[in-house]
C-alpha cells in the first residue's frame, strides 16, 4: 500500500463518474455560453461535472481544499495544507467542436506542490494517473501500462506538442532556434502531459497567460510521476499554496533529458516578448 492509494482510487472513479456526465451532454445539441471577462465557452457539462467532482471530493476529503475550475474560488487553497485542483473539462472548445480532445482533471496538490494527478479523456475511455515519487500509468482499452518521459535530449530531435488553437510567434522561434520540425497539435493540456508523460511527445509550450492552476495541477503530477519536468516560461515551478492560481508565466513541459537545454531559449524569447519580466 502506498500513502495515496485511497485518494487515486477515488479520484480515478470520479473522473471515470464525471467522463459519464460529460459524455452524456456531447450525444445532445448542446447549448454553448460565453463566460464572464473573457474566459472562454462553457456548457451545461462543464457546470455539472464540476457539481459532481466537487461533491464528490468534499464528501470524501471533508478535511481538503478544493479549487474547482467552474466554482466560487475565493476561499482559495491557503488555509489548507492538502488542495484539489479540479478542471471538469480541460478543452472546452474541442467540446464545442466535437474532437474528442478534452479531459478531466483532478489534482492533489500537498504543502503547494502538484502530488497526485488523474486526467481522463472519455472518448477512448483513455485513463492517465500518477503520484510524484511513485510512478504513473496509462490505462485504455488494451490494458495498462506504466508512463516513462522520452530520454530525447537532442533539441532538433524533438516532438513539439501544440495546441490547435492560435499559434504563437514565441513557438515559432523556439522550434526555429531548436531546430525542432516534428510537431503535432492536440486540445486538452492533460491530454498534451499525457502524450510526454507515455513519451510520444517530448515538449509542450503554453505560452498565454490565459491557463490556471486547475489546467495543470494534475497534469503536472502525472508528468512528474513519468519522470518530466513542468514549470512556468522562466523554467520557475508553480506553487499551488492559494498565492495565485493565474498562470501569469505560461506553461513549460518538457522530458527531464532536455530540459537544460530548452529552458534557457524558452526563458530567453519569453523575456524578449515580455512574458517574463
Amino acid at each position: 500500500m502506498h500513502p495515496l492509494d485511497a485518494e487515486l482510487d477515488i479520484a480515478r472513479r470520479v473522473a471515470r463518474q464525471a467522463g459519464a456526465i460529460l459524455l452524456e451532454v456531447y450525444a445532445t445539441p448542446f447549448a454553448v455560453h460565453d463566460k464572464a471577462g473573457g474566459m472562454g465557452p462553457v456548457t451545461e457539462a462543464d457546470e455539472r461535472a464540476n457539481a459532481f467532482i466537487v461533491e464528490a471530493l468534499r464528501d470524501a476529503f471533508p478535511s481538503d481544499g478544493v479549487v474547482a475550475e467552474e466554482s466560487d474560488n475565493t476561499s482559495g487553497a491557503s488555509r489548507f495544507e492538502r488542495c484539489w485542483f479540479v478542471d471538469p473539462m480541460d478543452g472546452t472548445q474541442e467540446f464545442v467542436n466535437r474532437n474528442g480532445e478534452f479531459a478531466i482533471h483532478i489534482g492533489l496538490a500537498i504543502a503547494g506542490k502538484a502530488t497526485l494527478g488523474v486526467v481522463y479523456r472519455p472518448v477512448g475511455d483513455t485513463l492517465y494517473w500518477g503520484v510524484v515519487g511513485q510512478g504513473g500509468f496509462v490505462e485504455h482499452a488494451k490494458g495498462r501500462r506504466a508512463l516513462r518521459v522520452s530520454d530525447t535530449a537532442e533539441p532538433s530531435a524533438l516532438r513539439l506538442v501544440v495546441s490547435r488553437s492560435h499559434r504563437s510567434r514565441l513557438t515559432d522561434a523556439v522550434v526555429r532556434r531548436l531546430g525542432i520540425t516534428h510537431e503535432q497539435a492536440c486540445g486538452s493540456v492533460g491530454l498534451k502531459c499525457g502524450l510526454l508523460a507515455e513519451a510520444a511527445c517530448d515538449l509542450y509550450l503554453h505560452v498565454s497567460d490565459k491557463s490556471y492552476r486547475w489546467d495543470n495541477c494534475a497534469p503536472e503530477a502525472v508528468l512528474r510521476a513519468a519522470g518530466g519536468i513542468l514549470t512556468d516560461l522562466g523554467g520557475t515551478p508553480y506553487a499551488y499554496d492559494g498565492s495565485e492560481l493565474q498562470n501569469r508565466r505560461g506553461l513549460l513541459a518538457c522530458n527531464a533529458a532536455a530540459f537544460e537545454h530548452v529552458a534557457p531559449v524558452v526563458a530567453g524569447f519569453a523575456r524578449e516578448a515580455g512574458i517574463l519580466r
